[in-house]
């Protein structure tokens, strides 16, 4: 028994033993990876860590950055880098490195739309107009990046060495720093207007007179809270793009009954292709309008005719700004921020909503009246910088070249800049977005400067031409849509 004891006892030890020695060398197969992988699982860690890094365009990072695919330090051409532009696979350049950002784009706090539309571009002056802070902003491109533009591929973009030159030079003079008293200003007039409204007829009666002076007045604080809420969008006020992002959230949530995620994803766009169909959201117009040369000839080809638009100019009054913001605008921001869940930015629009009515329930049809001035002012003033000008599919130029074809200016003097919220610099303002508004006049003449030695066409208007000339390319493109839906 003894005997059998000791057998038993030395086969259990080498049973033990053996289940090491493979436990063991299990171990060492799994992590003796290969070079590419101990890469790759890298490129998993953003920035040598594990935590989520916090984003500076308002959203957040919550799981490490994907692994991305492509030559880690490879060297790409452009027809190499353009070939993946689709919306399952996604590259671009910044300063000349190659990005794969079809994962990230997902998580990108613009929003997905944005960043895809510069997929197998270069989107370098984006990436430099749309954030304040670029140092900061570029570390999260590390893991994203896969490599970088031969030695003997051009830049996509000309006139860019100018360009930034003029960027340069605006940053040394400072143009890019606010005035905080600029903005309380503007912020404590909005305020005073509001105030002074309901004070009117809640003091002096509910006349058809008091009404719609007050009605006015409401309209004229709701079109500059406008203008500021887009300060704030811009990230222009403050340096702490965090402070801007509160305030904006108060200003279009609390001041206008609108959402402030839906703003930034609907209007980044529209700075980012300006003007193009299927990218930039504000030349959608649902079959109600065809504009530009190019869309409705489309359509007259294809006999579609969901309203006669050879009168267009003609409805356009009775459809368009009466419309836009009392309806549409409205009811696209509820279902944006329901099917999102943006439970802060509805809580923001609620306690619009709930001030307005306690404030004009005894006053029957005061908040229509305001809803339906404040749209036309909006509405003309938006309209009148962009539609007049070129309206096309992408045809991939230049920044400048691009914003420029795309916007004009309107004359300026301290109505037109009231009135407007200083988008009668509309260049300007598309050129840097992130720049206070107030500092648009002093490097507007330095970009003129700048589009006369390239040859670009820089358009000044008075507002009264602004306003004519939105009506004429409504006229011009229901004929066009005519000629070709009849001879074509």
């Amino acid at each position: 028994s003894d005997v059998t004891r000791v057998t038993t006892s030395c086969v259990v030890k080498v049973k033990e033993r053996n289940r090491r020695k493979r436990s063991s060398s299990g171990c060492r197969r799994r992590i003796n990876t290969s070079p590419e992988t101990c890469q790759s699982l890298r490129l998993t860690r953003p920035f040598g860590g594990s935590r989520p890094a916090r984003m500076g365009g308002g959203g957040q990072l919550t799981e490490p950055a994907e692994e991305v695919k492509g030559r880690a330090g490879g060297v790409y051409t452009w027809q190499e880098v353009q070939s993946h532009c689709s919306r399952s696979d996604q590259w671009l350049v910044i300063d000349r490195k190659v990005y794969n950002i079809t994962q990230w784009a997902k998580r990108h706090p613009g929003g997905i739309r944005v960043i895809s539309h510069y997929a197998g571009e270069d989107a370098t002056e984006a990436f430099t107009a749309f954030h304040p802070d670029l140092k900061w902003v570029q570390k999260f491109l590390k893991p994203l990046l896969i490599g970088e533009l031969a030695a003997t591929e051009p830049s996509q973009d000309r006139n860019k060495s100018d360009f930034h030159t003029l960027r340069a030079k605006v940053e040394s003079e400072g143009l890019f720093r606010a005035r905080p008293s600029f903005f309380c200003f503007h912020l404590g007039h909005i305020l005073l207007l509001e105030a002074l409204a309901w004070l009117i007829i809640w003091v002096w009666g509910t006349s058809w007179t008091l009404t719609l002076l007050s009605a006015f007045l409401l309209a004229t604080s709701q079109l500059q809270a406008g203008w500021l809420q887009h300060d704030f969008g811009h990230l222009s006020v403050f340096k702490k793009s965090s402070w801007n992002h509160v305030l904006h959230k108060f200003t279009i949530g609390h001041l206008k009954g609108a959402s402030a995620n839906w703003w930034n994803h609907r209007h980044y766009q529209h700075h980012a292709k300006p003007n193009v169909f299927s990218k930039d959201p504000d030349v959608n117009m649902l079959h109600l309008f065809v504009i530009g040369k190019t869309q409705p000839v489309e359509y007259g080809i294809k006999k579609i005719k969901y309203m006669p638009y050879h009168h267009q100019h003609q409805y356009f009054f009775l459809v368009g700004p009466p419309l836009l913001i009392p309806i549409y605008f409205h009811i696209q921001i509820m279902r944006s921020m329901i099917s999102r869940h943006d439970w802060v930015d509805l809580a923001c629009s609620l306690s619009h909503y709930l001030r307005y009515l306690c404030c004009s329930v005894p006053l029957y049809g005061l908040l229509g009246s305001m809803l339906i001035l404040e749209s036309h002012c909006f509405v003309w003033v938006t309209q009148m910088n962009h539609l007049p000008m070129n309206i096309d599919h992408e045809k991939h130029q230049d920044w400048l070249s691009m914003q420029l074809h795309a916007t004009c200016n309107v004359k300026q003097s301290p109505f037109n800049d009231w009135f407007s919220g200083h988008l009668n610099f509309q260049i300007e303002h598309h050129l840097f977005p992130t720049m206070p508004r107030h500092n648009y006049h002093l490097v507007a003449p330095q970009v003129r400067a700048l589009c006369d030695k390239h040859g670009i066409p820089y358009q000044v208007k008075t507002m009264w031409q602004g306003f004519a000339d939105v009506f004429r390319s409504l006229k011009n493109s229901g004929d066009l849509w005519l000629d070709a839906y009849l001879h074509k």
